[in-house]
């Protein structure tokens, strides 16, 4: 028997052998090219004395496989390069595929990528039940393909149409979903044994159902040209073909080559070496980088939240609130008067009823969203966030109040969108204990959070209110007390820029059509209606300058007439439906003049930023401006995407 270094081969008295992947040196399993390399070796040595059957399971506690290492790939310069390297893989993969024994993929935890398309190459996966238990190929989201046989084992598996859905969405599946799809085989209860099910899955041979019919016509030559338009017309809807390549290179993919394995194969290989070494591929690459170093400073072993108190019942407030409870924690919502915390109760009960999957779970989740009216959370509350209306002298007043209740390891922050800590933590005793802790809105929907602290603020704090952030599934990014933060501060130029097109003459459909051209996700105008014209005329007054004067008077009367945007269904769009109801637009030749325009004052106060260093690098910078405005993430964030321009 051989030695290895990222897998681990014993046998049992069934002469089963089980295959453990557990990567050196890594605290996650990805496919590298050292681990493919020993994995082909073993399968040689499998061959040599072949077992009656195989079962591939991993010996850490992080999951299965989490994909291909992305970071060897990125170190190819040239697509042959990229080619040349999945070639290799798939002569791997292809010796598991044709093994002659029976084998079983053992999935706990994430299994996705590499690390699906490998199981895809077993006869038989296992799923266990668990929380954290997910499978799927979500490459599109890197700007790339399926490369070690995904376009073509899943298609195969669960047929052209499921298949081609799942690699465009980029979606991960709970084991149950996965199950119903025909992704997975067998799902095994948490309170079962995964080792005895693919144990049992080995001994008896247990092959994975078919695909349908319905699934095996999908995969016809005349069914492709049909489906394959209808793809490319939703897929357009939601991507532009020129900032994000992948999905419609994937669709012409499938058209092109399903039915001839070998062809499909080949031209995987090609495809995904075409499309690494892309621009575009590159920035959603870095993106990639970027969340996970925000994941990384949301993990923290010294913190931990069980209890949130939040003042302030409004939109902000209550639906902060409910995004906790729905995270798991105890939430207790203080305002004025029960009727300021009903709406909030109304909010909540629709968000549970459409993230939880039972009855039963929304009203658990329900049960953890209290009104507290006298406040009395605050007291055995780990995190108190401030919540009211955008005046320092009453929230300083409030301060004065909670100090002397609160917990010694509570976390005080404020939801403030522009007001400096400096300012509102003289009315503590302990000023360095006030963070900012500054969401966006929709909250359910803006994965970002504002870490503020200021130049005396405790340290510890603000790992506290990092770690909260993960806990409640948010990124962290902490930045520095001035006026707008970052988030704001970079926001409100472009707004206004918008509104002085807007003043010239230029339409509100031409004006968000510019934004969307450059990758926007949201053109400025429908931006500040879904903000609120409102929280709008705040942040414009504050930040503004000389030039926002008549923004400001725009602003105020049309808040004066209640037109706050989407919220009361009129700002500058009408509202239907939650969706704006928008004139007929074609773009003109003018729309890049335009885009460039807009972006112009944006892309300045982001380097404003930087040269302040209102956060710690330019990776923070740009980390922050994609999951807090949208910023085009084809284009790699702000800073990238100047340097790349000056290149």
């Amino acid at each position: 028997m051989q030695n290895y270094k990222h897998w681990q081969l014993t046998r049992d008295t069934d002469r089963i052998a089980w295959l453990t992947i557990d990567r050196d040196g890594e605290s996650t399993n990805t496919l590298s090219r050292d681990v493919l390399e020993e994995l082909d070796r073993l399968l040689d040595e499998l061959k040599a004395d072949m077992p009656v059957g195989a079962v591939i399971q991993s010996g850490k506690a992080s999951g299965f496989i989490a994909g291909a290492d992305i970071r060897e790939f990125e170190g190819f310069k040239n697509a042959a390069d990229v080619t040349e390297a999945v070639k290799q893989g798939h002569a791997v993969f292809e010796k598991l595929e044709n093994l002659p024994c029976h084998t079983v993929a053992a999935i706990e935890g994430f299994c996705l990528g590499g690390g699906y398309e490998l199981a895809l190459c077993c006869n038989y996966i296992v799923g266990l039940d668990a929380e954290d238990t997910r499978v799927g190929l979500p490459e599109i989201k890197l700007g790339i393909i399926p490369g070690l046989g995904g376009t073509v084992r899943l298609n195969e598996r669960i047929g052209g149409m499921q298949g081609m859905t799942a690699m465009l969405t980029g979606k991960l599946y709970r084991v149950k979903q996965a199950r119903g799809l025909g992704m997975i085989d067998e799902v095994v209860s948490r309170h079962a044994s995964l080792h005895w099910a693919a144990r049992r899955a080995v001994l008896k041979k247990r092959k994975p159902r078919r695909t349908g019919v319905i699934g095996r016509l999908s995969n016809t030559s005349f069914a492709r040209d049909k489906l394959a338009a209808q793809m490319v017309k939703k897929t357009a809807a939601k991507a532009n073909p020129e900032h994000y390549p992948g999905p419609f290179r994937l669709i012409d993919h499938w058209k092109n080559h399903q039915g001839n394995r070998s062809a499909m194969f080949d031209a995987e290989a090609q495809l995904i070496g075409e499309l690494m070494v892309t621009p575009e591929a590159r920035s959603l690459q870095r993106v990639f980088h970027l969340m996970e170093r925000l994941k990384g400073l949301g993990k923290s072993e010294d913190f931990s939240c069980r209890r949130v108190h939040v003042i302030g019942a409004g939109v902000m407030g209550g639906d902060i609130a409910a995004w906790c409870a729905l995270q798991g924690m105890e939430v207790t919502v203080q305002d004025r008067e029960m009727k300021y915390i009903e709406p909030a109760i109304a909010r909540a009960k629709k968000l549970f009823k459409r993230k939880t999957r039972t009855k039963h779970a929304a009203d658990a989740t329900m049960a953890r969203f209290i009104a507290d009216v006298e406040g009395r959370g605050a007291a055995r509350a780990d995190v108190v966030i401030e919540a009211i209306y955008e005046n320092a002298e009453a929230k300083q007043a409030l301060y004065k109040d909670l100090e002397s209740k609160l917990l010694p390891h509570a976390i005080l922050a404020t939801n403030t969108s522009a007001i400096p800590l400096e300012t509102l933590s003289t009315a503590l005793e302990n000023p360095s204990r006030l963070i900012g802790l500054h969401f966006f809105n929709p909250v359910a929907k803006m994965p970002l959070v504002e870490v503020v602290h200021a130049d005396n603020t405790d340290r510890a704090m603000i790992s506290r209110g990092n770690a909260f952030c993960g806990q409640i599934n948010r990124f962290p990014v902490p930045v520095k007390s001035s006026p707008g933060f970052l988030v704001n501060r970079v926001l409100a130029p472009y707004m206004l820029e918008a509104m002085n097109m807007f003043d010239e003459g230029t339409s509100m459909e031409a004006i968000d059509a510019a934004a969307l051209h450059f990758g926007m996700p949201m053109g400025p105008i429908e931006l500040a209606d879904t903000v609120g014209l409102d929280v709008g005329l705040s942040v414009v007054q504050k930040l503004g300058g000389d030039g926002a004067v008549r923004a400001v008077e725009r602003l105020q009367k049309m808040a004066d007439e209640g037109k706050l945007g989407k919220k009361s269904g009129h700002g500058f769009y009408q509202w239907t439906n939650g969706k704006p109801v928008r004139q007929d637009y074609e773009p003109d030749e003018k729309i890049e003049e335009r885009a460039q325009r807009l972006l112009k004052p944006f892309l300045d106060e982001c380097l404003a930023c930087s040269e302040e260093g209102i956060v710690e690098d330019d990776d923070l910078l740009d980390a922050g401006i994609i999951f807090g405005t949208g910023f085009a993430p084809f284009r790699g964030g702000p800073t990238h995407y100047l340097k790349s321009q000056n290149v």
